[in-house]
């Protein structure tokens, strides 16, 4: 484990740095919606779906554009592309402060979603990639510690900022700080040095103990890579339609709402839980049998929910097993491509996972929303269950060379 040190003026200063600055830019980017979106609805006569409809129009422009991100940043280096997603990002929030109708919001949405792929987790990664190489495992988890407390943060931020100056007030402190703060920050104190091992022959050539066995690569392309892509994909639509539904789908099974409050809270700890563990003694483990674990678990807990009677109890297990697979996944996200693939071209590889990553993402609330209206509840929860089912199969299938 590093020193102290090495996080202040070594190369793990990128964690520290991105650290802060990942809290930051889910803070202000990805989890207030929640709480701002039906405000912006009532002020512009809109309804809450349509209004949701542009933090959706976003990620699915994110999705566009993450593999350019990811290939600048192995060009360029994070400290070149970051800064510049948290000034779109500082400037898309105020545009949405002054937009004056459907349209121009709508466009904003659109600039904002080139700053989550220029600013969130996945150009986090392909940073500590450059910088790391086929080291990056560690400090790819060490980051998710971090960025595991972005919604702790966010949401009672975000609720103090709206009843003390209104959503309009909260969305320009965000923009602010993304200006002031993040972008500083990726600026001036990401490291700028790379990993010099850049080829497929020294990936698998490295000093020291190795992040990925000798003969564990395969190319970044073909059968693989569609698995790895697929796999990733169809868990996106997981936390994606959950985070917007889970608790409200909990009340109309019968849960109080200060109860179902309670329930969710547990999701964050438990995600920061699980990575702890993943840091402590997921180091042997080869990167995909985390992935593997982590669904399997969420599907163990989709079906403890179909099969035993609701609950407040049974509400919390699923929580706390969902939370654990998520914060689990997190980390999968950077260090599967990275054990599977090696560090070559990671940036640009990150952001090509990331695309079908994010597109599905934009569409998973609405589809939740619309088989839970039309359908039932549960056969909501049945969808979201078999998108899970279908990413560990995916996992399941991916074979790595003897």
């Amino acid at each position: 484990m590093p020193s102290a040190r090495d996080f202040v003026l070594g190369p793990w200063r990128a964690v520290s740095v991105l650290g802060v600055t990942e809290i930051l830019s889910w803070g202000a980017l990805f989890y207030p919606p929640v709480l701002t979106v039906p405000l912006i609805a009532a002020d512009h006569g809109w309804s809450k779906s349509f209004a949701m409809g542009g933090f959706s129009v976003g990620l699915l422009v994110g999705g566009l554009v993450s593999r350019y991100v990811g290939a600048l940043i192995d060009r360029c280096g994070g400290h070149v592309v970051m800064p510049c997603g948290s000034l779109i990002g500082a400037a898309g929030l105020a545009g949405l402060v002054y937009a004056p109708n459907a349209l121009v919001y709508y466009a904003v949405w659109m600039v904002l979603g080139v700053a989550m792929a220029a600013a969130l987790y996945d150009p986090a990664f392909a940073t500590l990639g450059r910088i790391f190489g086929k080291g990056a495992r560690a400090p790819i988890t060490a980051l998710t510690l971090a960025g595991g407390f972005a919604s702790t943060v966010s949401w009672p931020t975000t609720q103090i900022l709206i009843d003390t100056i209104g959503w309009r007030g909260a969305y320009l402190v965000y923009a602010a700080l993304l200006a002031l703060l993040a972008a500083p920050l990726h600026a001036l104190a990401l490291p700028r040095q790379r990993a010099p091992a850049t080829g497929r022959e020294a990936d698998r050539e490295p000093p020291g103990p190795p992040q990925v066995k000798p003969g564990a690569l395969l190319p970044a392309h073909g059968l693989a890579y569609v698995l790895v892509a697929a796999a990733f994909s169809a868990y996106a639509f997981v936390p994606s339609a959950l985070s917007a539904q889970l608790l409200a789908i909990f009340q109309r099974f019968g849960l109080a709402p200060a109860t179902a409050v309670v329930i969710g809270m547990l999701f964050g700890p438990a995600q920061v839980l699980a990575r702890v563990c993943e840091l402590a003694f997921g180091a042997e483990l080869h990167p995909l049998w985390t992935a593997r674990a982590a669904v399997g678990l969420l599907v163990a807990a989709f079906v403890m929910l179909a099969l035993s009677p609701f609950s407040a109890l049974l509400a919390g297990g699923f929580a706390v097993m969902y939370g654990m697979a998520n914060g689990l996944m997190t980390i999968a996200r950077g260090t599967v491509p990275l054990a599977v693939f090696g560090a070559a071209g990671y940036g640009r590889l990150i952001g090509r996972i990331a695309g079908p990553y994010l597109v599905v993402q934009a569409a998973a609330p609405v589809c939740l929303s619309f088989v839970a209206e039309r359908i039932s509840d549960a056969a909501g929860l049945a969808l979201v269950a078999a998108f899970a089912a279908a990413s560990l199969l995916c996992f399941m299938a991916i074979r790595r060379p003897a």
